[in-house]
């Protein structure tokens, strides 16, 4: 389905099209490419902050990274 969009655009959203336009994309082409890369980051970034969250509160993992940690100390050349 394709639905005709009108948005104002500051300085700043212009000279990013303009660039994008200068790569040879369309206008059309710039500004769909652009929301879709600006949604799958912001899902991407979600989806990190979400295995981030479950692994601070996983106990278990928290242990054995807090060994690993002191095994690299011990192993540490003194100096």
């Amino acid at each position: 389905m394709v639905q005709a969009v009108s948005v104002r655009l500051d300085g700043e959203a212009l000279r990013a099209l303009r660039q994008l336009e200068a790569a040879g994309l369309t206008r059309s082409q710039a500004i769909r490419t652009a929301l879709v890369e600006a949604a799958s980051r912001r899902q991407d970034r979600q989806a990190l902050a979400a295995e981030v969250a479950a692994l601070e509160a996983d106990e278990v993992d928290r242990a054995e990274m807090l060994a690993v940690a002191d095994l690299m100390e011990s192993l540490r050349a003194a100096g």
